[in-house]
């Protein structure tokens, strides 16, 4: 049996994976509201195939519990956020979570963290820890790494096709772990050590996050003299070894955004490159708020009640809003002693935000000014209703007369 500690959007889909392709799984969490939502049959986030999946895997006898079990190997998918003045992973919950292994496992048991942190924190932070226990490592308990590389929107179809890195002391207890990812995993699994996988998957986001950041900046230079930053980019794209990406109104979700901040913080007079890339990207959501503020004043528009948000959540066609850049927006006009724009998104149920509503006519009613923070089906099926609008679009998916870009 396989308990599966925190259950959110990694440790869920990835408990429900292993369960339906004949694992025994028991998925621990200490969130007793989210445990009692999965007991009574509901998926606690929106996730193309995970409804399919999540009763499949009822159907197989995963269960769902507050209580970490006795067995041989545990998966934790904690969360693993930094800390915003360091710039270092807070290891916090990976190592409360290998504490509360250690009061129930088995002699000899595997704990596999899937958690991404960076590279150095098991050894440094996470072996003393089991040490400290009176716990000899590779004895008493084994340690894997196994970070995801799974992306929200399309998390089921990548669990079972993307290829995974498992990091492991001991050669032979990380194939031991490849053959249970293997039971779902059609991708390659390459087994290193520890240190390496930790590095990739930080790598692999970082890489990301900067070549996003030379989009966002292009876009900043291209504003400066009224460039067509999209025509620029298509051209470029056209030659056989450029592939520029698409400039945005900011990164968001818990990886990219999060994870190159790991290396700023550990190398700090290494990762230069890195830090002023994410100074760029954490940048935009400032620019774009500074883009309402011109085109505003070249319309002769006063009030900021009738600008509104379109999206919430930190990319299309989910409901994650974790490092939303539409919060962040708004935060930074909050900071700025202003407040009024109204925001809408059609996968967010709950009141999360001021002025929010969950009805597109009658966000549309409400407001002159529309904002596309981020481009849902929704928006891309409604074009029409912004015709009459003033428009400002964050992604190039507006194809109306006059409508104006970051």
């Amino acid at each position: 049996m396989i308990n599966v500690i925190g259950l959110g959007y990694i440790g869920l889909p990835t408990a429900l994976m292993l369960a339906t392709h004949g694992v025994e799984v028991v998925g621990t969490d200490y969130n007793k509201e989210l445990v009692a939502t999965l007991n009574a049959g509901k998926t606690t986030f929106k996730e193309k195939g995970m409804d399919e999946l999540f009763q499949n895997a009822l159907e197989a006898g995963i269960k769902f519990t507050t209580e970490y079990q006795m067995t041989d190997i545990y998966i934790v998918s904690v969360p693993t956020p930094y800390d915003k003045f360091s710039k270092k992973v807070d290891a916090c919950f990976v190592i409360a979570a290998v504490k509360d292994v250690m009061k129930v496992c088995r002699k000899g048991a595997i704990v596999v963290i899937e958690s991404t942190v960076s590279p150095g924190t098991i050894e440094k932070l996470v072996r003393p820890v089991i040490e400290e226990n009176g716990f000899e490592v590779g004895v008493d308990l084994n340690l894997v790494h196994a970070p995801e590389r799974i992306i929200p929107g399309n998390m089921v179809y990548e669990l079972l096709h993307n290829n995974r890195t498992i990091g492991a002391d001991d050669k032979s207890v990380g194939e031991v772990i490849k053959e249970i990812y293997a039971s779902f995993c059609q991708g390659e699994i390459v087994v290193t050590d520890i240190k390496t996988a930790e590095m990739t998957k930080v790598v692999e986001n970082t890489f990301r996050a900067v070549n996003i950041a030379f989009a966002n900046e292009l876009a900043k230079i291209c504003r400066q003299d009224n460039m067509d930053v999209y025509e620029i980019i298509k051209i470029c794209n056209m030659h056989p070894r450029v592939n520029i990406l698409q400039p945005g109104p900011g990164v968001g979700g818990h990886c990219i955004s999060v994870d190159p901040w790991f290396l700023v913080g550990d190398y700090p007079s290494l990762a230069k490159v890195i830090d002023e890339s994410m100074k760029t990207n954490d940048s935009m959501p400032d620019f774009v708020l500074n883009r309402i503020y011109e085109i505003m004043k070249e319309k002769g528009m006063t009030d900021i009640k009738r600008v509104g948000l379109y999206g919430l959540s930190y990319k299309e066609n989910v409901d994650d809003m974790r490092e939303s850049p539409t919060l962040q927006l708004l935060e930074s006009q909050e900071r700025h002693l202003a407040a009024g724009l109204k925001v809408y998104d059609p996968l967010i149920a709950k009141d999360v935000v001021d002025n929010q509503y969950h009805n597109l006519n009658e966000f549309l009613d409400s407001v002159d000014f529309v904002v596309i923070m981020v481009k849902h089906n929704e928006i891309k099926e409604n074009m029409d209703k912004l015709k009459s609008k003033v428009v400002l679009d964050c992604h190039n998916i507006c194809k109306l007369p006059g409508v104006y870009h970051i």
